[in-house]
């Protein structure tokens, strides 16, 4: 056996292990883009009369104190429920334009800004945002959003930007019956469902700041005025005590050549 035959009886093997290990990455990508804690499954999915395959992402009960930033671009259905995250940053989501199902329910999530789902309005089905810590939201967070939105179970405070957010919730009327105002601008509408408020918060909100400068604008007039009045009165005061110290000096008496020069004229 010659020399060239022994390193090709060598090589080859490992040559082959090589391409299969090359062909497998070129095959299942979003395998190794998997982020970590989460179990990546692909699945058969059809769209407009087109198959292709899908991949769901499931990272429930991962610990997770932030939304992976490391998401797979053909993520279809991503759960990131019974996590420790506590904020859904702006365009955190953008690429993922595939996503239809994506669940954040059991999170400590507090508030939503206007691009927290940007990129994914259109073709997002299912949103789960129940049993959070959300109190406010952005009043154009679920604008241009067409999926289903469950928000039960989070402490919301009742103002403007959440009635603008949820009278942007025309296609989602089931999900606004169930936001209960944990806090409100109104006293008596604490504790109530959100749509038994039948008042316009943002009016009120802007009569509340009305009020707050007509009130301002009171007490300034009223601090002028007081000490117009004062500086008059001290002035007053001042003047009598001078009138009454001139009158209390005694009165210049007159010269004797005066008294004889007035004699002799007469």
């Amino acid at each position: 056996m010659t020399l060239l035959d022994v390193w090709l009886s060598r090589s080859l093997p490992m040559w082959l292990l090589l391409q299969s290990l090359v062909l497998m990455a070129l095959c299942f990508p979003s395998a190794s883009m998997c982020p970590k804690g989460c179990v990546c499954q692909r699945f058969d999915l059809h769209h407009l009369h087109v198959h292709h395959q899908g991949l769901n992402v499931n990272c429930s009960h991962s610990r997770l104190k932030e939304i992976p930033g490391d998401l797979p671009v053909d993520t279809v259905v991503l759960r990131l429920d019974r996590n420790q995250i506590t904020a859904v940053p702006d365009r955190v989501f953008r690429g993922l334009g595939l996503l239809r199902d994506l669940n954040l329910s059991y999170n400590a999530v507090e508030t939503l800004g206007e691009g927290a789902f940007s990129g994914v309005e259109a073709t997002l089905q299912v949103l789960d945002l129940s049993h959070n810590r959300i109190a406010s939201v952005h009043k154009d967070a679920f604008a241009r959003l067409k999926a289903r939105v469950v928000v039960d179970d989070n402490p919301w405070h009742c103002d403007c930007a959440l009635q603008q957010a949820i009278g942007g919730m025309a296609h989602n009327h089931e999900a606004a019956a169930r936001v209960l105002c944990r806090s409100s601008e109104l006293r008596d509408q604490e504790g109530r469902p959100f749509l038994a408020v039948d008042t316009d918060l943002c009016n009120l909100a802007k009569r509340t700041t009305d009020y707050a400068m007509l009130v301002t604008m009171f007490g300034w007039f009223a601090m002028v005025i007081s000490y117009v009045v004062y500086y008059v009165r001290q002035n007053q005061e001042d003047a009598r005590r001078h009138l009454e110290y001139l009158k209390s000096l005694p009165s210049k008496p007159k010269k004797p050549d005066e008294a004889d020069d007035i004699s002799t004229v007469v």
